[in-house]
């Protein structure tokens, strides 16, 4: 853990954070703007960038900086509402240091931590010299933290308050949300209120105190969105998961003739897409922890299950001296499958565990892919074993043992997250692999995912 938190710490104070002045507008040029926006995002999940895989893929914490900066500084209000990394693992915590520090870099004004945020904030350190605001609503061991932020702001020359705060529904009655929220004579406010579950009841009895604008609930889908009605307060909205979604509340004030005294709130969701331009401080901290990957070794530190009976992966080139004949080896070799390697290479992600599993035969198994280093060569790519499962057997008695399983499914890798486009076009993905000549040949692929049994 120590080897972890130092090398992380060499890494930020290494980093820029100095924010671009230019971008920054001053109070007398902005003053009189007549929309504020908050910037929502959460439930990244450990997603740092999407694996890059295929095209079309959304997401990317170095591609945010180009939303955050559509809008000026003294306009905006950037807040994350949590939900960092989903395990406590190795890989995990270094994920959690690397995103408050590209949280730091794109200039957030406040995260929210859930429970598990602090346990890992507080066990990494971050809690005792933090570089961004925090907020939370439970209190971890001692360590106090506020449940509430508050900025100023000037809407059409006029100051707005904008207040932010967290609470714990499973811990406190929803009657005591009243106090985090104060209102001064004289001064409009938004309060915005992050929790961490809602149900029908809950957001009933909140809109009933009709204190709060805007009410943030826990993803369900990946997508940042609008839960109730737009015309109805509170808003209730989400946020969207792994960031492929900013949400983007804005605040403006009621133009003459519309109904009611009360601030406009409308609220939309910005696809983090790739042709928004990748932040350069942001790139070159994702090449950090891809460093940090490396440095702590964690391709060959992942468990491996033993395989059943006995059965070892041989590698692709073993199949070669039956199928080569039989046309499937050389054709498969033109595939690009048996080049899936290489695609790791080309981005610096070959020591990612979380990437390679995807790109070698066996790598979840002992005897499968371990490292370039320690593994023979054509245990590299999507080989054949991947889907036909290992062949030891196979191969010993002359093909008169059939291979079993474990065997890799397509929709184990070509996943949402890794290939967007996948479902609903799987005869098309399919055509591009096949490297034989019987008909029926597709069918003798079990497609069963991978088994650990």
């Amino acid at each position: 853990m120590m080897q972890l938190v130092t090398c992380i710490c060499v890494l930020m104070i290494g980093a820029s954070c100095i924010p671009d002045e230019s971008s920054r507008r001053s109070a007398e040029q902005v003053g009189k703007t007549d929309v504020l926006v908050v910037f929502l995002t959460g439930n990244e999940l450990g997603e740092l960038k999407p694996c890059g895989c295929v095209g079309g893929q959304l997401g990317g914490l170095d591609r945010r900086a180009a939303i955050f900066k559509s809008v000026p500084a003294l306009k905006r209000l950037i807040v994350d509402t949590g939900s960092l990394v989903e395990e406590t693992g190795e890989q995990d915590l270094i994920k959690f240091e690397i995103i408050i520090q590209a949280f730091r870099l794109l200039d957030y004004d406040l995260v929210n931590l859930t429970e598990k945020d602090i346990e890992i904030a507080k066990n990494l350190g971050v809690l005792s010299n933090p570089i961004v605001g925090f907020i939370s609503a439970h209190d971890q061991d001692g360590e106090r933290i506020s449940a509430k932020f508050a900025n100023q702001f000037l809407l059409k020359g006029k100051p707005v308050i904008v207040a932010v705060a967290a609470f714990d529904v499973e811990s406190a009655p929803v009657e005591q949300i009243g106090k985090l929220f104060t209102s001064k004579p004289g001064l409009q406010t938004v309060n915005i209120l992050i929790l961490n579950r809602c149900d029908a009841g809950i957001i009933a009895s909140i809109r009933e105190m009709g204190i709060i604008d805007c009410l943030v609930c826990p993803a369900e889908s990946d997508e940042a969105m609008m839960i109730s009605d737009p015309n109805q307060r509170p808003l209730v909205v989400s946020v969207g998961r792994y960031g492929r979604y900013v949400g983007k509340l804005q605040i403006r004030a009621v133009t003459p003739g519309e109904v009611g005294d009360r601030l406009y709130l409308a609220f939309s969701a910005v696809d983090v897409n790739e042709s928004l331009p990748p932040e350069s401080s942001l790139v070159e901290l994702y090449e950090d922890y891809q460093w940090l990957v490396r440095e702590h070794n964690l391709l060959e530190k992942q468990p491996r299950w033993p395989l059943p009976n006995g059965l070892e992966y041989t590698g692709s080139k073993s199949c070669k001296y039956c199928h080569e004949h039989e046309y499937e080896y050389e054709k498969w070799s033109s595939k690009a499958h048996a080049h899936a390697y290489a695609t790791l290479e080309k981005v610096g992600s070959q020591y990612d565990p979380e990437c390679v599993v995807c790109h070698v035969v066996g790598a979840e198994y002992e005897s499968g892919f371990v490292s370039e280093e320690k593994s023979s060569e054509d245990l590299k790519n999507v080989g054949c074993e991947n889907c036909h499962g290992p062949g030891s057997e196979h191969i010993r008695t002359l093909g008169v043992v059939e291979t079993s399983g474990p065997k890799s499914d397509c929709s184990d890798c070509h996943t949402p997250e890794n290939s967007a486009n996948y479902a609903g076009n799987e005869q098309l993905y399919f055509e591009k692999i096949i490297h034989w000549r019987e008909p029926n040949s597709a069918h003798n692929v079990k497609k069963k995912g991978r088994s650990k049994d």
